[in-house]
């Protein structure tokens, strides 16, 4: 009882104190990385402690980050630069006296903003390594990050050699120059519609690649002789090329002078070269990527030097020997050369006819040809050869020999009274002097009465004028030298007219031409055929007619033929001396008149409305095309046009068709007449393109003032020349009335008015088939088509325009 008692005591004396309660300002907070924040708990009652907990469960207590500031109802928290393991629930617990507790909470969500942390740039790779470009951003939630290079996204579809890491880094393999540049690396967070970029620029450093022109060098000692070295370096950057030898850099001095030229090209020049230079030297060039050396080798000895060879001559047929002798150190080896084809003797060797031998001992060469020949004359090379270089000269082989006789022509023609010239050619060495002779007589160099020599050199000519039959025969040239002499014999034989042609025949025959071909004579008689005489005739004409054949041509072409006639032809051959007999008389006929062929046609844009029509004259069928009848019309599937008509003379080579519509297709037919009748009609389209946009301006542009006022004056003109002529026809008045009433010396009525026009429009009209067969004055007539028979066409004239 006594328990129950003091239960109830003290729920009353609770209840008469206030409630505990707690609050936090925040109920929750989001926070970046780095920021600071402060959060106050507050209590209502009678607390006697406030208390953070974090949110581990452990029981704040102040530090660098995190300090507190307490009084009796009220806390504040405050974290200074927030790192995300602060983030969580974070609890106020307030305790009162009685030990009764209260409690509040607040979230700390802690994100990271998105910081590229320590990105170098620029980047710098080896050329052929596998690049990986950092880009180390961090932000919370993770950031999606996408590579950028030249302003276009890159993906693993399209460049096979980019990858992005997981760690957000850019993988390229086996990188080149080529992919050097900017690199673009931007992260987002779309949580927070948040992005950022930065550029790195990626550098590609390429080792350096070193190149020499010669490896190997070869100078002569104790001769003021220099040598350059070069050695050729590329890569990036730059590199840096150092001289090196027996391990010590070379620096520039009298005896080795370095220049560094652009383009990566460093030479070393060594001057006044001893022997003690010879030896190794190292090109090195040095960069970030790496360095590479080059060694080149100096080898210094005595040049081999050849100091005796003489140019040789040698007989014909006879042994000669050459002598080469040389020095060096190293005693050199000696070779020849024949410069005629190349061919090269060295000691020991022997040639496969056996004619070449080489002997040599201690710098000495002797190269010895047996039965010396023509083809030996020329250039011998001696070259002397050791292990550092060599030295080479040349000689020159001369060969005498015995004059010889070039030519195998010896029998000329001639005739009495006419010259001719008897050549006799010849080659030798030493030149030869060359003699003339008639049976046992010299011929003078001054000559006599009919003969005349003329001298040059390797050459006399015997012009000889023959006067009877005494200065036909045999002529002797002789040629002599200190080697010898020789003999050649000429024959000058009296010339003939040529033999007669044969297998005359006759092709191509027409109405007006023929075409003779035939075969040349067997002999011409000692003297060239000048040319070929053919002559024709009519059958049972006595009178022949020539023609020459165009030089010594075998085929003659016959014109001026009469269609339809038989001729008889023959042919003689003709040369200095004279003609020769006729071949053979052959007999043809000609082919009688016919209508002529289709006329070939091939158009070009005329000036305007107009279009020039070129004909081409085939074949007129033995008489002259007397006119072409060229018909035309548009070309419509719609409806059926009527033909216009066009009549050009036969002696034009065109027609000129006018005025034609823009923008329409024509259909030609052309059709060429003679005498006998007309051609198979020959068909030609065309089309007329679009007007042109012509105005006055751009049409007098290019004219000048006086032109211009010209062409006004000539359109008034033509304009009172109409008028007069509808005054003549329509009223019987103007210029043109009375110069006819002058001429006439009538008056014309008014009562004969009809009578006059309709007589004058009957002398327009006229068919076809009345027409006569030639034109003193060119004129052009457009006609429609009435009738068409076997015998002929029949045209209805409907207007009457002048040719173009």
């Amino acid at each position: 009882m006594m328990l129950k008692l003091v239960h109830l005591l003290g729920v009353l004396v609770c209840g008469s104190q206030a409630a505990l309660q707690v609050s936090i300002s925040l109920n929750k907070v989001e926070l970046s990385v780095g920021e600071s924040k402060f959060f106050i708990c507050t209590a209502i009652g009678e607390p006697v402690r406030l208390e953070w907990y974090n949110p581990q469960g452990e029981r704040i207590v102040p530090s660098k980050r995190m300090a507190l500031h307490t009084e009796t109802s009220r806390s504040r928290l405050i974290i200074y630069n927030a790192i995300i393991e602060d983030a969580g629930i974070y609890r106020c617990q307030a305790t009162d006296a009685s030990g009764h507790t209260e409690e509040a909470s607040v979230v700390l969500e802690i994100y990271q903003r998105l910081t590229f942390r320590d990105v170098q740039s620029p980047q710098e790779f080896r050329h052929g390594e596998t690049a990986e470009v950092v880009c180390d951003v961090i932000s919370s939630p993770v950031p999606v990050v996408v590579w950028y290079y030249q302003d276009k996204e890159i993906t693993e579809e399209h460049h096979s050699r980019y990858q992005v890491l997981t760690n957000n880094n850019l993988q390229i393999r086996q990188v080149t120059k080529a992919d050097e540049g900017v690199y673009r690396c931007e992260a987002s967070v779309e949580a927070r519609g948040e992005i950022d970029f930065v550029d790195i620029a990626m550098v590609v450093n390429v080792p350096p690649v070193l190149s020499v022109f010669q490896q190997s060098f070869n100078a002569t000692a104790d001769y003021q002789e220099s040598v350059t070295f070069t050695c050729m370096t590329s890569g990036s950057p730059d590199p840096v090329v150092t001289w090196h030898r027996k391990g010590q850099q070379l620096e520039p001095s009298e005896q080795y002078i370095i220049t560094r030229l652009e383009g990566g090209r460093s030479m070393l020049t060594i001057r006044n070269i001893r022997q003690g230079d010879g030896g190794s030297y190292t090109c090195k060039a040095t960069n970030k990527a790496g360095s590479q050396e080059r060694e080149i080798f100096l080898k210094v000895f005595v040049q081999p030097h050849i100091t005796q060879l003489k140019n040789v001559t040698a007989v014909e047929g006879s042994a000669a020997m050459i002598s080469c002798v040389a020095e060096g150190e190293p005693l050199p080896d000696i070779s020849w050369r024949r410069a005629s084809d190349g061919q090269t003797f060295v000691d020991g060797d022997k040639s496969q006819d056996g004619r070449f031998e080489v002997r040599g001992r201690h710098g000495k060469s002797v190269l010895t040809i047996s039965g010396v020949r023509l083809t030996d004359l020329g250039r011998f090379d001696c070259e002397a050869l050791s292990r550092i270089g060599g030295h080479q000269k040349s000689m020159f082989l001369d060969i005498e020999y015995i004059p010889k006789f070039l030519t195998n022509h010896t029998i000329y023609y001639s005739w009495e009274g006419n010259p001719v010239n008897i050549s006799c050619d010849v080659m030798s060495n030493p030149p030869a002097t060359m003699l003339w002779r008639r049976e046992r007589f010299t011929i003078s160099a001054e000559g006599t009465a009919n003969t005349r020599v003329h001298s040059a050199d390797g050459k006399s000519v015997l012009e000889v004028t023959p006067m009877s039959d005494r200065d036909f025969g045999r002529y002797n040239c002789t040629a002599r030298n200190n080697i010898g002499v020789r003999y050649q014999e000429f024959i000058l034989a009296q010339a003939d007219v040529p033999s007669n042609p044969y297998s005359v025949r006759l092709s191509a025959v027409s109405q007006r031409l023929a075409t003779v071909t035939f075969m040349k004579p067997d002999s011409h008689g000692g003297v060239p055929i000048s040319y070929y005489l053919v002559q024709y005739k009519e059958v049972g004409s006595q009178e022949w007619k020539d023609v020459k054949s165009h030089s010594i041509q075998t085929t003659v072409v016959l014109t001026g033929l009469e269609p339809n006639t038989t001729y008889e032809v023959r042919v003689a051959a003709v040369n200095g001396k004279g003609q020769g007999e006729f071949s053979h008389t052959e007999t043809f006929q000609t082919l009688p008149i016919r209508e002529p062929s289709p006329p070939a046609v091939h158009g070009q844009r005329g000036m305007g409305k107009a279009y020039r029509l070129g004909l081409v004259k085939q074949d007129d069928g033995g008489m002259p095309i007397v006119e072409y009848i060229v018909k035309y019309k548009t070309s419509s599937q719609d409806k059926e046009e009527q033909w216009m008509t066009k009549l050009v003379p036969g002696a034009n080579d065109f027609a000129m068709l006018q005025p034609l519509q823009w923008n329409t297709r024509y259909e030609v037919e052309i059709t060429a007449r003679n005498v006998k009748g007309l051609s198979e009609p020959t068909f030609y389209q065309f089309f007329m393109p679009q007007k042109p946009d012509i105005t006055a301006e751009s049409l007098f542009s290019g004219l000048g003032l006086g032109t211009v006022v010209g062409l006004g004056l000539g359109a008034l003109l033509l304009l009172l020349v109409l008028v007069d002529v509808s005054c003549f026809f329509l009223r019987h008045c103007g210029l043109l009335m009375c110069i006819t009433r002058t001429l006439c010396g009538k008056k014309t009525t008014t009562s004969g008015k009809g009578k006059d026009i309709e007589e004058g429009k009957a002398a327009y009209l006229y068919t076809y088939n009345s027409r006569p067969t030639t034109f003193s004055t060119t004129f052009s007539t457009t006609y429609s088509t009435t009738e068409a028979t076997a015998e002929g066409r029949k045209w209805k004239r409907v207007s009457q325009a002048g040719y173009d």
